[in-house]
C-alpha cells in the first residue's frame, strides 16, 4: 500500500498536501485537532503506531482500477493442463500412500507426460515450468523415500512357490501325512492323487510357514484372472483340470514371469520358438498370448502323457524333458516317478516339481483346512476382441477407445512392438464394450495411415492451431485431413484425425541415440516410436524422465544372445540326443527346449529318448471371442524362459 499512497498524495495541490500532513502528524501523536488536552492524557500508550487510514484506490488517484484482461487461449490451455497434472499427481499420491507403488508410478509418469507431450514450450512458459519443477521434485522425493524401503517404484519381484520352497527340508510328519491322506477321500480330482512324506513336506511348508503361505496365497489370488479360460481349454483338449496347478510351479500365475538365463517366459514358461502353432516373428510372439499359449500347453501335456502313459511322468517331463525321462525309465526299468525319485535319477528341481504340484492341488481343494481362509481371487478381465489385418499403432487404439495406452498394451501382451503386424491377421483385444466404438472411429482414418495417425477428441478451448502444436503437425495438413480450411473454428466438432508422420524405424546405426540438451525420456520415446517403459527397460532406468545430455541410449530392443551353457546327454545305444536341460539341479525353474519337430505339432521321440521338454511361456489368459469376450488378459511381457523365474517386464520393440 505504501508506494500507492505516496503516489496518490504527490499529485495533490500544495495547500491540500499541507493539511494532509498536519492531520497525519496529529494522528500519529494520538489526538485530532479538536481533542482537548485531557483527552490526550487519558489515551492508553500504544506499543506500535496505529494503522494508516485505508484510502480507496479511486479516492487516492482519482482513477478507476481496470479489471484484469481475460486469459488468452494459451493461458487457458496451460491452466487446463496443470489441472490434469495435479489430478494425476493426486491419484499417484493416493496409490503411494496405499503401498501401490506400481500404480503410483503410472500416475506420476502420466502427470509428467501431460506436460512434456503438450506441445507447449515449458521453458518459456513460467507457469508450466513451475508446475513441472514442482511435480518432478515431489516425485523424486517420494521415490527416494521408497528406495529406503525397497526398490523405489519398481515392484519387488515375487518368488514363485517353487522358488520359495527351493531350500525346503523334508522332515517326516506322520500326523500331517495322515491328515492329508484323509482329505483325499473327499478330494475331487481327475488326477491320481497320493500323499507321502514328500508331498506332506510341501503341504507343511505352504500351510505352516509365512513364506510358503504367502507365495501360494498370492498364486491362488492371481489365478482368478485366468482360471475360467484355462479350465475351458483343458476340457477342450481332454487333459485333467487339475493340471492348471502346474502354473503354481511355473510362475505362480504371474504372466510376466521370466527366466533371464534360459529365455523362457510367461505363465507357462515356453522357450522361444514356434511350438504347437505359436507364431513368433518381429511383431508378435504368441507365447505371450494368454489363450494361445495355454492351448499349446494343454496339447503338449497331452502329447507327453501319450508318450509316457503316466501323468506324474508327464509332469516330470514338462520340467525335465520327455527324452530325459524316457532315458531314465529305460535305464532303471521303472516307469514310475516315485521310483525314479527314490533312486536319485532326477535332478533336484524335477524331484521337487511333482510333489509341489500335488500339495497345491490338495490345498486348493481344502483351503480352510490348511489355513487359506483369506483367499480372494482376482476377477476375470473382460475384453472385446476384433480381428484385423492391417497395422495400427497402440497409441491410436488408445485414442479410439478412450483407454490409457498402458491398458491397451496389457491386453495385447503378445505384441513386441507398439503396433500390430502389417501383413497378417491379428486378434486385437480391447477394453470390454468398446469394439463397436473402435469400428466406428477407426473407419475415419485411412487404413494405410493407422500405424501413425492419431484421433483427438475436441475439448473446450481447442483450435486447429493448438491441436497442430500439440501433435507437432502443420496446421494446414491438420485442416486438410479433416476437410477444413486453416483458421476454421472447430467449435462443435466432435473429434479430429491428426496426420502424424510415421516414427523413424531405428536402423542398425540408430539403435544407439546420444541424448541432446533438452531431451527427456518421453520426447526420445516419441521420436523413435517406442514406449517409455521400453526405453527404461532397455537402458536400465528404473523411473523418472530426465536424462543427462551426452548419454547414449538404446532406442530399439537389444539383440538377444542365445544361451551358451547347454548340457547334452547321449544314450549308449547309438548316441541319440536325449534333449537339452539347462541348469540341471540349480533349483526351481530349469527348462529345456523342445525338438524342431514341435514346430508343426507334437515333438517326435527319437530312439533312446529324443524329444526334450519345453516350458510353455504364456501371458495372462484371455477368454475372447470376436467383438465380445471374457479375457484374463495379462499385463506385461517377457522374452525369456524359466529357471528362477524372476518376473521381468518385456519391452515392445520400436515399430
Amino acid at each position: 500500500m505504501r508506494p500507492f499512497v505516496h503516489m496518490g498524495w504527490s499529485r495533490l495541490p500544495a495547500s491540500r498536501l499541507i493539511v494532509g500532513v498536519a492531520v497525519l502528524a496529529l494522528s500519529l501523536a494520538g489526538c485530532t485537532p479538536t481533542d482537548p488536552a485531557g483527552a490526550r492524557a487519558a489515551q492508553p500508550k500504544q506499543a506500535t503506531a496505529p494503522a494508516l487510514p485505508v484510502i480507496a484506490p479511486a479516492e487516492a488517484a482519482g482513477h478507476v482500477q481496470l479489471a484484469p484482461p481475460p486469459p488468452t487461449a494459451e493461458e487457458q490451455r496451460v491452466r487446463a493442463i496443470i489441472a490434469q497434472v495435479e489430478a494425476a499427481y493426486a491419484r499417484g499420491t493416493a496409490d503411494y500412500q496405499k503401498g501401490m507403488l506400481a500404480e503410483a508410478k503410472v500416475e506420476f509418469d502420466r502427470a509428467v507426460d501431460l506436460m512434456l507431450a503438450s506441445g507447449i514450450d515449458i521453458k518459456n512458459t513460467p507457469l508450466l515450468q513451475d508446475e513441472f519443477d514442482k511435480i518432478v521434485d515431489q516425485v523424486n522425493a517420494l521415490e527416494m523415500e521408497a528406495l529406503k524401503q525397497g526398490n523405489g517404484f519398481v515392484p519387488k519381484e515375487e518368488l514363485t512357490p517353487s522358488e520359495a520352497a527351493s531350500d525346503i527340508t523334508f522332515a517326516s510328519d506322520p500326523n500331517l501325512v495322515a491328515k492329508a491322506t484323509a482329505d483325499l477321500a473327499t478330494t475331487k480330482s481327475d488326477l491320481p492323487l497320493m500323499v507321502n512324506d514328500y508331498v506332506a513336506s510341501y503341504i507343511n511348508f505352504f500351510a505352516n510357514t509365512q513364506k510358503g503361505h504367502n507365495t501360494l496365497l498370492h498364486s491362488f489370488e492371481r489365478s482368478g484372472h485366468y482360471k475360467t479360460m484355462i479350465q475351458r481349454i483343458l476340457a477342450d483338449e481332454g487333459v485333467p483340470q487339475d493340471l492348471i496347478y502346474l502354473a503354481v510351479a511355473e510362475s505362480g500365475f504371474q504372466p510376466q514371469a521370466v527366466n533371464r538365463r534360459s529365455r523362457a517366459g510367461g505363465m507357462w514358461q515356453f522357450m522361444p520358438g514356434p511350438y504347437y502353432g505359436l507364431k513368433r516373428d518381429s511383431y508378435v510372439d504368441e507365447r505371450f498370448d494368454p489363450e494361445k499359449s495355454t492351448r499349446a500347453y494343454a496339447r503338449y501335456m497331452k502329447f507327453l502323457y501319450d508318450q509316457l502313459g503316466d501323468w506324474y511322468l508327464a509332469m516330470a517331463a514338462y520340467d525335465h524333458g520327455a527324452g530325459n525321462i524316457q532315458h531314465e525309465v529305460a535305464k532303471t526299468g521303472y516307469a514310475d516317478f516315485w521310483e525314479l525319485y527314490k533312486r536319485n535319477e532326477l535332478p533336484r528341481e524335477t524331484s521337487n516339481y511333482v510333489p509341489e504340484i500335488l500339495a497345491a492341488i490338495i490345498i486348493a481343494n481344502h483351503p480352510d483346512q490348511y489355513g487359506f481362509t483369506d483367499v480372494t481371487v482376482d476377477p476375470p478381465i473382460l475384453t472385446d476382441t476384433v480381428t484385423i489385418n492391417y497395422s495400427i499403432a497402440l497409441r491410436l487404439v488408445s485414442d479410439l477407445v478412450g483407454a490409457p495406452v498402458e491398458e491397451v498394451e496389457a491386453l495385447n501382451p503378445s505384441l513386441l512392438r507398439m503396433a500390430t503386424p502389417p501383413d497378417s491377421p491379428f486378434d486385437l483385444h480391447l477394453p470390454a464394450g468398446t469394439a463397436t466404438l473402435f469400428d466406428q472411429r477407426v473407419a475415419l482414418i485411412p487404413e494405410a495411415r493407422r500405424n501413425s495417425w492419431r484421433y483427438h477428441p475436441v475439448a473446450e478451448g481447442d483450435t486447429l492451431a493448438s491441436v497442430s502444436q500439440e501433435y507437432r503437425v502443420p496446421e494446414a495438413e491438420l485442416a486438410s485431413a479433416n476437410q477444413l480450411s486453416r483458421g476454421d473454428s472447430i467449435a462443435g466438432v466432435e473429434a479430429l484425425v491428426v496426420p502424424v508422420p510415421p516414427a523413424a524405424e531405428p536402423s542398425a546405426r540408430t539403435r544407439l541415440y546420444t541424448v541432446r540438451r533438452g531431451d527427456t525420456l518421453v520426447t526420445i520415446a516419441d521420436r523413435f516410436g517406442v514406449s517409455l517403459s521400453q526405453l527404461r527397460s532397455w537402458n536400465g532406468i528404473p523411473s523418472g524422465v530426465r536424462v543427462a545430455a551426452g548419454r547414449r541410449l538404446r532406442v530399439a530392443e537389444p539383440a538377444t544372445v542365445g544361451a551358451s551353457i547347454r548340457h547334452r546327454r547321449r544314450t549308449t545305444d547309438g548316441g541319440a540326443n536325449t534333449g537339452t536341460r539347462m541348469g540341471q539341479g540349480t533349483g526351481p525353474g530349469t527348462r529345456s527346449e523342445m525338438g524342431p519337430a514341435a514346430h508343426a505339432g507334437a515333438p517326435t521321440a527319437k530312439p533312446g529318448g529324443a524329444a526334450s521338454s519345453h516350458k510353455p511361456a504364456g501371458r495372462a489368459p484371455q477368454e475372447s471371442r470376436s467383438h465380445s469376450a471374457k479375457t484374463g488378459a495379462g499385463s506385461g511381457k517377457g522374452t525369456a524362459h524359466k529357471s528362477a523365474h524372476k518376473p521381468s517386464g518385456r519391452a515392445k520393440a520400436s515399430q
